[in-house]
């Protein structure tokens, strides 16, 4: 699905200001994958979804989605097959709409849904998707989203995601924002959408625990570089303290990072 191949970004590169934030990253993502990425600030977690996704466009070296070379792609070309949910719960919507023309933009993006109207055949398919939340949401398809609160717009972002049908999706840290009680529904719908449509996903997360209880595959980023890639029975047999261990075999140094810490 998805191939980084020796990808180095450099920004003010030439300057005195010059920031290597990666370096000569390879990565395969196989169609199914659920990737899990962990790493403290400045691992280059965040830097390297935005070159997948045509947000930057890599110093050095090529991307490739579904065979096709797009490092020259922009993002708004890649956004049709890529489902991307960001930390902030309000960039997913538009909030200044309604909950019914938001979904129905998601069914158009890609166009991968027949061009339909607003029309109560569609608004059937919106309440039953939207019980799925079990937020209430259903009964509250003319509300301006902007009405709702944080978790359930980014409940509503992980599903219009769905309906989009991406074949690609990244989280990039997407209940961080949110209360535990709302991240943890938030997890648990992200975990059953991945499985029930069997999403190719990359997540990052700043939560060990996370990064090890769910998906497939874990790796691990420090410095612009990806230092471990586990998966299958390794993967199953980590725990945050090997985790940790693992990063002080690897690189000769304790890991530090606070934020992570404290997140177990």
């Amino acid at each position: 699905m998805v191939v980084v191949d020796n990808v180095t970004m450099i920004f003010n590169e030439g300057t005195p200001d010059e920031n290597r934030v990666l370096s000569n990253i390879s990565l395969k993502v196989d169609i199914g994958d659920f990737v899990t990425i962990i790493g403290s600030n400045g691992a280059g977690k965040s830097t390297l979804f935005n070159v997948i996704a045509g947000t930057y466009r890599p110093t050095a070296g090529e991307i490739y989605i579904n065979k096709k070379r797009v490092t020259k792609d922009p993002e708004y070309k890649r956004a049709r097959y890529i489902g991307r949910i960001f930390q902030n719960p309000l960039m997913g919507t538009a909030g200044n709409m309604s909950l019914e023309d938001n979904l129905m933009i998601s069914c158009k993006k890609g166009f991968k849904w027949p061009v339909l109207g607003l029309n109560q055949k569609m608004r059937a398919l919106f309440r039953e998707q939207l019980k799925q939340l079990d937020m209430d949401l259903e009964d509250r398809l003319k509300d301006n989203v902007g009405l709702f609160s944080g978790g359930q717009r980014q409940a509503l972002t992980l599903l219009m995601m769905v309906l989009s049908r991406p074949d690609l999706v990244l989280l990039d840290e997407h209940t961080a924002a949110l209360d535990p009680k709302n991240a943890e529904l938030v997890l648990q719908l992200t975990e059953k959408f991945i499985a029930e449509y069997r999403l190719t996903t990359v997540m990052v997360t700043h939560n060990m625990g996370h990064a090890i209880k769910f998906g497939n595959r874990l790796l691990m980023m420090d410095k612009g570089e990806i230092i471990l890639d586990v998966s299958g029975k390794q993967k199953e047999e980590l725990t945050i303290e090997k985790l940790v261990e693992k990063f002080h075999e690897i690189r000769h140094r304790d890991f530090t990072s606070d934020e992570v810490l404290l997140t177990e």
